[in-house]
């Protein structure tokens, strides 16, 4: 099977103390991970050590950046290199999320060197894609999508594209309380992996994990995670209410 994740994205949200205990109630819930199953947690640059040791030795359980530079290294003050993050463990950073696509203008090709940077240093990016609302409903979301991808990942060899995992967003339902129903999830999980297939063939496209973001929630994972091609989600404000999270990470096939 296909590895299965629950991602939280904390955002710019709690303080240090605040996720300190978050994870210490999440922890006491003693959810058994299968071989197949991760629990990532994209929290702030300042608490990435302090979640590191808090999870360490925990089957299956994992911390995650939410972002890195484009650039190696140099004199970009306040950017944080992939290097860095490699250098103090880290195994996972989420790029391309909507919301640094569309507040610090990240496009598609900045994105790719981002992907490249962060493989360079062995850590597996979370790539985010997906559509705004008039995009949707113009239903020109599966070419939109399909473009974020070519521009991002495409440039990528067989063994490269197998290290990533694909978060698909549809913005206008995050932070909405709106969400795609399972069939709309499923419909564009199934095209990006059928996308995947005609660039990189079935068995490579068939081992990316798909993950769905947009407004997941503890009453709602079941049903998406059930669906054939969803492998998770990507959660932001359920992910930051322990019980909620565990909820989640529990639906994961």
């Amino acid at each position: 099977m296909r590895q299965q994740i629950a991602a939280a994205n904390w955002k710019m949200n709690l303080t240090y103390q605040q996720g300190e205990q978050l994870l210490d109630v999440l922890l006491k819930e003693a959810i058994a991970l299968k071989d197949h199953q991760r629990a990532v947690f994209a929290v702030p640059f300042p608490y990435l050590i302090m979640a590191t040791q808090k999870l360490d030795g925990k089957k299956g359980y994992a911390v995650s950046a939410q972002n890195c530079s484009d650039k190696k290294s140099g004199a970009y003050t306040g950017e944080v290199a992939a290097e860095m993050l490699k250098s103090i463990n880290i195994p996972y950073c989420v790029l391309g999320h909507s919301e640094r696509r569309e507040y610090f203008g990240e496009d598609n090709l900045t994105l790719a060197q981002k992907v490249l940077l962060c493989l360079e240093n062995n850590i597996t990016p979370i790539f985010c894609c997906g559509e705004p609302l008039h995009i949707r409903e113009a239903n020109a979301q599966q070419e939109f999508v399909a473009t974020q991808l070519k521009e991002s990942l495409f440039g990528l060899a067989d063994d490269a594209i197998r290290k990533i995992v694909i978060a698909y967003e549809p913005i206008w339902a995050i932070g909405t309380g709106r969400t795609a129903s399972a069939a709309q999830a499923q419909e564009m999980h199934k095209h990006i992996r059928e996308f995947l297939t005609a660039k990189y063939g079935a068995s490579t496209a068939n081992e990316i994990p798909i993950l769905y973001g947009g407004s997941v929630k503890g009453a709602n994972a079941s049903e998406l995670f059930g669906c054939s091609d969803v492998d998770g989600g990507l959660v932001g404000g359920a992910s930051l209410n322990a019980s909620e999270f565990a909820s989640i990470i529990r639906a994961l096939k």
